[in-house]
């Protein structure tokens, strides 16, 4: 069985923050939130990563987190492209947002050769995420259904105070498998309470503090490529049709599918942890705060890659 490696997704440009926020230092030291990911994934067993980035930021990105990381773990590029696209599909002229998370991971499919996690570059996931996902990547394989998992959040511990955020809400059964997971696009608190609207504020539909939420963090087989591939043309064809500008391809939306037609499972593997992750500027100091903490509990070293070679 292949050893487990760790995709991360690098190629959105944080529209909402209004720069590149992935390799904006978070701490003292030059720290950004990836070097903090690639810390606990490295700590929990992973050995190489696979970060996903449009080519036009390959170089500064290399500077950036590409040659550190690569002293302490194996490092691919895949390259997330608007014209990756299905023969005979066109990109509708004035098209610049990226197609989503799973054309993103459809990227790298020629990397893929065995289990993968999954996560976005500009969030926090915490030890106790890593761990889990990686010790269920290393001990279950496909059989008669395809077997995933994720790691989820409460919602409490995931949403801002200076916006919006975007959140996969989970239905468990009680086995603790995934039911359904449906993509809400703008959640945010209101008063004392978290709620989502679908219609630009028009109305608006509470979630409770206790929801369990996909942060993007996956545990795949290599067999969701052939089902991001197979889903993803019939995508388009709608998109293009419906919302040609922002029409985007979830991997939230492959994995329903599969679990509506009964192909997959997914173990949902719940962290305590609270999500850090620096959606528009001004949460910047409540994450360097939270850093700073956790650095003075000694659950990171004032230098993370020092000596850890």
């Amino acid at each position: 069985m292949e050893k487990p490696v760790l995709v991360i997704m690098a190629a959105g440009m944080g529209s909402r923050y209004g720069g590149q926020k992935q390799i904006d230092p978070i701490d003292e030291e030059g720290h950004i939130i990836i070097d903090f990911s690639m810390y606990d994934a490295k700590a929990a067993g992973f050995e190489k990563v696979i970060f996903i980035i449009k080519r036009e930021d390959e170089s500064d990105f290399r500077a950036a987190v590409g040659e550190r990381i690569a002293k302490y773990m194996d490092v691919s590029y895949a390259y997330q492209e608007l014209d990756n696209i299905p023969a005979g599909c066109e990109v509708p002229e004035g098209r610049t947002k990226p197609w989503g998370t799973a054309h993103a991971i459809l990227s790298c499919s020629d990397l893929i050769h065995g289990p993968f996690a999954v996560i976005n570059a500009d969030d926090y996931y915490g030890k106790e995420a890593f761990q889990l996902i990686y010790d269920y990547l290393a001990s279950h394989t496909d059989d008669d259904k395809y077997r995933y998992a994720m790691v989820g959040y409460q919602l409490s511990n995931t949403v801002t105070d200076n916006g919006y955020v975007s959140r996969g809400v989970c239905e468990i059964d009680p086995s603790g498998r995934l039911g359904k997971v449906q993509e809400r696009t703008h959640i945010e608190k209101r008063h004392d309470s978290i709620e989502y609207t679908e219609d630009d504020g028009k109305t608006w539909h509470m979630l409770p503090k206790d929801t369990i939420v996909s942060m993007n963090l996956w545990g795949f087989g290599k067999s969701i490529m052939r089902e991001i591939e197979a889903g993803f043309g019939a995508f388009l064809k709608e998109g293009i049709k419906t919302n040609p500008f922002k029409c985007e391809y979830f991997l939230p939306s492959v994995v329903s599918r599969l679990l509506d037609e009964d192909r997959a499972t997914v173990d949902v593997l719940t962290s305590r942890d609270r999500w850090y992750g620096v959606t528009y500027k001004e949460d910047k100091p409540l994450v360097e705060a939270a850093i700073r903490k956790m650095k003075k509990e000694g659950l990171y070293p004032e230098n993370l890659w020092e000596g850890n070679n």
